[in-house]
């Protein structure tokens, strides 16, 4: 049931972190990927790690602050291989900063990307499927920020959490076209980007607050991300599957 083949699955934000690995994940399970991201030169590293693996690849460049560029890698992933069956909305970006100090560049900055930006992409997709009245299968990446917040990042959580709300809404909206939407909510996972940080002394205290007592890898995430990419999760729409370890349910 968690078999790929024959399906193609365009990834946004795939340049790097998850979006990389959630390609590598997706093209082992035997989907052709399209990875869509602005930093081309690392998008054809990853199009030589899966080719190298006999994978099928697309690299597409892919801005989503941007229509334009949203409408020209949807048009590229059609002609290509048709319309995805799959799309995973993982760009996203992230701006550290008490509330107060937080500047409108870069509270746009965030919400243009975590929020805007995916549904621009959402739409988009989605009036493709409609034309070929075709289904299709939206993967939002949410975060645990979507349910409980943390001090430094109020556009973040902010955008996560309406990300969340925007899956439900576009679920029961989009139902009666056979376009099913979901979301995965990681906890704390550790990638390129925060590397190190979970050595130092405020890192080893988010982990004392995880029940699991570790920091999630990105493999911890491919068991929830096949079942949402599959046909395993015919029967879900409007769900949300959270990845964390225990960390919501960490007493207060």
């Amino acid at each position: 049931m968690f078999d790929l083949h024959g399906k193609t699955v365009l990834i946004s934000g795939a340049s790097s972190g998850l979006g990389r690995h959630f390609a590598n994940t997706l093209a082992a399970r035997g989907a052709a990927i399209v990875a869509g991201a602005r930093r081309e030169a690392r998008l054809q590293a990853l199009v030589g790690e899966i080719q190298a693996r006999g994978g099928e690849v697309l690299a597409v460049p892919l801005d989503v602050t941007r229509a334009a560029s949203i409408e020209a890698a949807l048009d590229a992933a059609c002609a290509w291989r048709g319309v995805p069956q799959v799309l995973v909305n993982n760009a996203g970006v992230a701006s550290t900063a008490p509330a107060l100090e937080t500047g409108e560049a870069d509270w746009d900055r965030v919400l243009d990307t975590n929020l805007k930006g995916a549904w621009l992409l959402a739409q988009g997709y989605a009036r493709h499927l409609v034309a070929a009245q075709q289904p299709g299968n939206i993967i939002n990446v949410t975060s645990i920020t979507a349910f409980r917040v943390a001090g430094g990042i109020a556009p973040y959580t902010a955008s996560k959490a309406a990300l969340g709300q925007l899956t439900r809404s576009l679920a029961l909206e989009w139902a009666r076209h056979g376009i099913r939407v979901n979301a995965l909510a990681p906890g704390y996972v550790e990638t390129e980007i925060n590397t190190g940080y979970f050595d130092t002394e405020p890192g080893r205290a988010v982990v004392k607050r995880i029940p699991q007592r570790r920091i999630g890898t990105p493999q911890d995430l491919d068991g929830a991300l096949l079942l949402l990419a599959s046909d395993a999760s015919a029967y879900m729409t409007g769900s949300s599957i959270v990845v964390d370890g225990g960390h919501l349910v960490s007493g207060l």
